[in-house]
């Protein structure tokens, strides 16, 4: 089967300037064998050819080296606790330290300071971790950390 040459009024696929997608054209002008100028046949635009780019081939796939192990550690990876899991666990630590009698009752206009004893209405009793400036404090009780207004 013979390839056709290609000559003005020819539909040929380009890519559209205007449109910004590859469509159908009509061949406007040529100079020998070259595409020169093209009309769009969605927006009836005419500007220079623009071959759509060429189809790529798909890579192929990297066979990965199998991985050397790190020589520097030979102990095996702990996972992380649970922030919330560690927190009741200092809470049980701390707890029979804890003299009650010293425990102050919370109120927001209070000043508090670090490692002492805070009696909350609602989260009951709980010890003063920080102090953030300026009206802030993080308190540990035994359901966590909470983050309470202080004078």
């Amino acid at each position: 089967m013979a390839i056709r040459k290609l000559s003005a009024g020819d539909i040929i696929e380009a890519r559209c300037t205007k449109c910004r997608e590859i469509l159908n054209h009509r061949i406007v002008a040529m100079v020998e064998d070259k595409i020169m100028r093209v009309e769009c046949n969605t927006c009836l635009g005419v500007h220079n050819y623009h071959a759509p780019p060429a189809a790529k081939e798909p890579k192929a796939a990297k066979v990965a080296a199998p991985r050397k192990p790190r020589a520097t550690s030979t102990t095996p990876r702990v996972a992380k606790k649970d922030p919330v899991e560690s927190e009741r666990e200092e809470w049980a630590l701390l707890q029979p330290t804890f003299d009650i009698e010293k425990a102050v009752s919370y109120n927001m206009a209070g000043t508090f300071r670090t490692k002492h004893l805070v009696l909350h209405t609602v989260f009951g009793l709980g010890l003063v971790k920080a102090v953030i400036v300026p009206n802030k404090m993080q308190v540990l009780f035994k359901d966590g950390i909470k983050l309470l207004r202080c004078g």
